[in-house]
């Protein structure tokens, strides 16, 4: 699905937009584009817990094991190539970052967990710190799990799962690196993963299927994303 919708009908998701396939209103698609059109800017990245920033917006966290995609993710739903840093290298994000969504949402993009070239010690202090975010962040609507369709849920990914159910926080699956699995394997995929997630209470049902270098998804991603900004202010009449 492409990020332009033909005005006045719905639109039917695609297998490569969310699972299972649902219809998403061109209005809600094209609020989605105009949202994340709008400027993004870098605010602050915090290592530690009391370098977080004032919590002033509804704030969107995308979390996943090391080198899922988060900051390709984050650059393909801004539109921007070096908005977030990706690297090859697993926890090349070492710290907590955030942007500014044309002042109406905060993106955050979090260190990875499991496997990382990092020093075991900086990764403990990463997990607390994310850990301390997730259970304790007022202003966090929505936390986007990132899951590998190639690999789908493992072991790694189960303990951030339950401790999302833990901190009563509302996460979303979201299904990353799609075009590099068959369309066949992708659905037994994002079944697995639907009947698993029945587990957990503070899981959001609906999985977005996504590839950052293809572009698939992404529109679908950002009209869910849009639900979550702080409404635009009303310009005075003239």
């Amino acid at each position: 699905m492409g990020d332009h919708a033909p005005a006045g009908r719905g639109l039917s998701a695609s297998a490569d937009d969310i699972f299972p396939p649902r219809e998403i209103d061109a209005a809600a698609l094209e609020a989605g584009r105009l949202l994340f059109a709008k400027e993004c800017r870098f605010v602050a990245g915090a290592g530690n817990p009391a370098a977080l920033p004032p919590e002033t917006l509804p704030e969107i966290a995308f979390i996943g094991r090391s080198n899922v995609g988060k900051s390709s993710l984050v650059n393909a739903l801004t539109g921007r190539r070096m908005l977030a840093r990706t690297s090859n290298t697993p926890g090349r994000t070492q710290q907590i970052n955030f942007f500014d969504l044309g002042g109406r949402l905060m993106l955050v993009d979090l260190p990875g967990y499991g496997f990382a070239a990092a020093s075991k010690g900086a990764i403990r202090a990463w997990t607390a710190l994310v850990e301390r975010y997730l259970a304790g962040r007022a202003s966090l609507r929505r936390a986007c799990l990132l899951i590998d369709a190639r690999r789908g849920i493992t072991d790694t990914d189960r303990p951030m799962l339950a401790l999302c159910d833990e901190a009563a926080l509302s996460y979303q699956v979201v299904l990353t690196k799609t075009d590099a699995v068959r369309r066949a394997e992708l659905a037994e995929v994002a079944s697995a993963v639907a009947t698993e997630l029945k587990r957990y209470r503070a899981a959001y049902p609906e999985i977005h299927l996504t590839s950052a270098e293809k572009r698939l998804g992404i529109a679908a991603l950002r009209a869910t994303l849009a639900t979550f900004a702080e409404v635009a202010p009303v310009s005075a009449p003239r």
